[in-house]
């Protein structure tokens, strides 16, 4: 799935050639897709609605329109595609959006888990979301009162998109190494320095992670080289580039989670 950095890197070369672009039409190609409002009055609200800008909250592409927000969750296999308008759409594209000048924005989904919303405040689908992690508000200070504020394993909360939104489990692990916690370390044992430490890592992870255009692993997601530069994640078996130790894989709320047994060790 993809996690912030993707997402930031997908509305980045999106905006240039949306913005200014008016909604001719709507094809739903997949009802399901679409999370609000219904078909009916999806395509009757979105055309002829023109875009204002495009950016990101959390893991959520928002494309402002004229009266609304478009917010795309492109899950586990989602992507978008600005193609011309005079293309057939493709086997798992699910939702097209004709546009002005020839142009189309393509919803292609091919696992059908992403979903889309057409609504007049951001707060009604992004609400009880946490704060952006590269904001003002995501202090150090925050960080650790946060912290303190839950008891659980520190891995599946910061996972917690309520907690803090962005997240994912490529960048949960990388940030987690940086600091030299454990995944299964309890959030209210971490003292004022290790999340001093922790803030920096997840901003250090998330910023680097950017810069390479994300990472391309196990997905449809294209173009990113971050996954060349893994310290931990995907990394089973091989030498830590701190320590040497042997990467070792284990199972963390559900999740695969790659540690350095010597460098994270549970305290």
């Amino acid at each position: 799935m993809p996690e912030l950095p993707e997402v930031e890197t997908i509305a980045r070369k999106l905006k240039p050639d949306l913005i200014g672009r008016t909604i001719l039409s709507a094809d739903l190609r997949w009802a399901r897709t679409l999370a609000v409002p219904s078909p009916k009055k999806f395509r009757e609200r979105i055309q002829g609605q023109k875009i204002l800008d495009v950016g990101r909250r959390a893991k959520y592409l928002n494309i402002q329109l004229t009266d609304f927000y478009l917010l795309i969750h492109l899950r586990m296999s989602g992507d978008l595609f600005i193609k011309d308008s005079t293309i057939q759409p493709e086997k798992h594209d699910r939702l097209v959006l004709k546009l002005s000048s020839d142009k189309s924005l393509v919803f292609n989904d091919t696992r059908k888990f992403g979903r889309v919303w057409l609504t007049p405040t951001l707060e009604e689908v992004l609400g009880k979301l946490g704060p952006e992690p590269l904001s003002r508000e995501f202090t150090p200070q925050w960080l650790h009162t946060a912290l303190h504020g839950k008891r659980r394993q520190v891995k599946p909360l910061l996972l917690d998109q309520t907690f803090l939104a962005g997240l994912g489990n490529i960048y949960t692990d990388e940030a987690l190494h940086i600091a030299k916690l454990h995944p299964l370390a309890a959030s209210d044992s971490i003292t004022a320095k290790q999340a001093e430490a922790l803030h920096e890592a997840i901003r250090k992870v998330l910023k680097e992670g950017i810069r390479r255009n994300g990472a391309s692993i196990d997905w449809v997601y294209r173009g990113g080289e971050f996954q060349n530069h893994f310290r931990v994640y995907d990394r089973e078996g091989k030498p830590c580039p701190v320590c040497g130790t042997e990467i070792v894989r284990l199972v963390v709320g559900q999740r695969g989670t790659h540690i350095c047994p010597k460098c994270q060790r549970l305290r």
